[in-house]
């Protein structure tokens, strides 16, 4: 006998102290009512590992296309990001199933593990670099120095895109990060202008592969298309995604990963006395503060969840960092150990909306976790708070992590 949702009890993420620190609550919601509702966002909330991973292998829940947003403001705003809206429904992830399909398996012909892994020599000679850049001043800002041109140079090379004009790429996605949080229409307006400027300038890569193929992602797409799999907006649209996604959520592993090593000097203490730990580091590090705090879904069909009847037609917001510390599943959850063993944490998602580039990430951070504390064994925080901002909801947002060495 399934219960009525209407006994659903409701909670506010939005109090000062839940973005602050969100986990208290969530630990709380998850012992009270592991599904429960958030009325703010007139949705749902799961917090229990074994829920968050039935919703992503659900079919019946589908991607949120976060297009929807867009319909809470005016008519006369929504007409004026149009051009935003339609550019993300071309996106992957935010199409139909088979349209989500389609692209996974033409990105699949790049992102095959040999490609992946015959990218770690060029990570380590840019992670090389990056800190060649720095060595001589005794102190960086993690995040502007090396957290993001690594991935940033990465997705780029893969892309194609001339080594000069990636810092541009760097300002670009700040603006595009609004579309992925709740924003106003001032930033989804900026939002829109980057994701404009970057379509034109993707669509000048393409017409030069036309003309002259190469081995990087757009020649692959540029292919695609001659086949008939693929059209140019869609190339366009989904290379805007990648360049942005392709690095922001690596940055954020990165960033946030040293700042978990220096709250845990045991640990640091442990990896830096045995590199060999750094893949299992960097599984603790997506558990404990990974890129995606929470995924929306959407339901299509009615269906039933935890002894739960639940309805079609309603947001679902699967609390990622909720599940990935349910003490059913993780021994003494708050804790960060970088030998824990098993690790089954859905950092990169679950099913056919896995992330696709969940190993280029962990490569990236493996390699440059192994090289910066090699390279500087006496690294130690240069601050006394961490300078990061809550991104509602659950989310947050480092801005600088600051080091001497």
């Amino acid at each position: 006998m399934t219960e009525s949702v209407v006994a659903l009890k409701s909670y506010d993420l939005f109090t000062p102290e839940a973005m602050a620190d969100p986990m208290p609550l969530l630990h709380r919601i998850r012992a009270e009512s592991p599904v429960s509702v958030i009325p703010q966002l007139d949705a749902y909330l799961l917090t229990r590992h074994a829920d968050v991973v039935a919703a992503l292998k659900d079919r019946r829940l589908s991607p949120a296309n976060m297009t929807q947003a867009l319909s809470t403001f005016s008519q006369a705003e929504q007409d004026e990001l149009i051009p935003l809206r339609q550019s993300m429904e071309l996106w992957m992830g935010h199409t139909t199933e088979a349209g989500h399909v389609r692209f996974q398996q033409l990105l699949k012909r790049y992102f095959t593990p040999a490609t992946v892994n015959g990218l770690r020599p060029r990570v380590r000679e840019l992670t090389n670099e990056l800190l060649d850049a720095v060595a001589d001043q005794g102190r960086m800002d993690v995040v502007t120095d090396l957290a993001y041109p690594l991935p940033a140079n990465v997705i780029a090379e893969m892309l194609g895109m001339p080594t000069d004009e990636r810092e541009q790429l760097q300002a670009w996605s700040r603006d595009i990060l609004a579309i992925f949080v709740l924003s106003d229409v001032d930033q989804l307006r900026r939002s829109q202008h980057s994701v404009l400027e970057m379509q034109d300038y993707v669509r000048g890569l393409v017409r030069q592969r036309r003309a002259e193929p190469r081995e990087d992602l757009i020649s692959m797409f540029v292919a695609a298309e001659r086949e008939g799999l693929v059209n140019e907006d869609e190339i366009v649209a989904n290379c805007v995604l990648l360049l942005f996604a392709g690095h922001e959520t690596t940055a954020g592993l990165i960033a946030n990963g040293l700042a978990l090593l220096f709250q845990n000097p045991d640990e640091l203490a442990r990896l830096k006395a045995d590199p060999e730990l750094t893949p299992s580091a960097v599984e603790e590090m997506l558990r404990c503060d990974g890129p995606a705090a929470l995924i929306v879904r959407e339901s299509t069909a009615p269906f039933e969840l935890g002894g739960l009847d639940l309805p079609a037609g309603k947001r679902f917001y699967l609390a990622m960092m909720a599940g990935n510390r349910d003490p059913e599943v993780f021994t003494d959850p708050d804790r960060f150990d970088i030998t824990r063993r098993p690790n089954r944490h859905t950092a990169f998602g679950l099913g056919s909306f896995y992330c696709l580039g969940a190993a280029l990430a962990r490569t990236e951070a493996d390699e440059c976790f192994r090289i910066l504390l090699d390279r500087l064994p006496d690294i130690r925080p240069a601050y006394d708070v961490l300078d990061r901002s809550p991104v509602p909801p659950l989310a947050h947002r480092l801005h600088s992590l600051h080091v001497e060495f």
